[in-house]
């Protein structure tokens, strides 16, 4: 038996962190890459801000194969957890970003103001979705059919 691919998952939403309505994008994410095989390592609801900095250098000393981070894409002012993200990022998957915009504008023209990165910080592959379940939704769908081939080449496979 092989030991399963780790992930962390970071919610940046400072009305969930503060109790104030029940996160749904978090139970989504972990439902899914626990079906795919995945075992999440860590998983924190934290406000929107700098806190998002903090808990994304925490979970990347734990060096998930991925970690995801969901809410803090958009336009307000407290929505910075791509710019947090950023600095982290080694190298950019800019097409994973434009092929989530793609699929998310199928449905509504609000997905083009979605700023999330898509990258690798070392060995770990880190994207940001929105933080809408429907986002969420459509966003896990696209990393579907790459994700396993995005954490093999990670971890050193040549295979195409």
């Amino acid at each position: 038996m092989t030991t399963p691919r780790t992930a962390a998952l970071i919610i940046a939403s400072t009305r969930a962190a503060a109790g104030v309505y029940q996160d749904e994008c978090a139970p989504l994410i972990q439902r899914w890459l626990v079906g795919k095989g995945y075992a999440v390592q860590r998983a924190e609801v934290v406000p929107d801000g700098p806190e998002v900095r903090d808990a994304l250098e925490q979970c990347l000393k734990g060096k998930p194969a991925v970690l995801i981070t969901s809410g803090g894409t958009g336009l307000s002012e407290d929505d910075v957890t791509p710019d947090l993200t950023e600095p982290f990022l080694t190298r950019s998957l800019p097409g994973i970003m434009e092929a989530l915009r793609r699929a998310g504008a199928e449905k509504t023209p609000m997905a083009a103001l979605s700023r999330g990165h898509a990258g690798v910080s070392g060995r770990t592959f880190v994207i940001n979705l929105p933080g809408s379940p429907g986002a969420v939704h459509d966003g896990l769908a696209v990393l579907d059919p790459i994700l396993d081939h995005i954490c093999a080449q990670l971890e050193g496979s040549h295979e195409h």
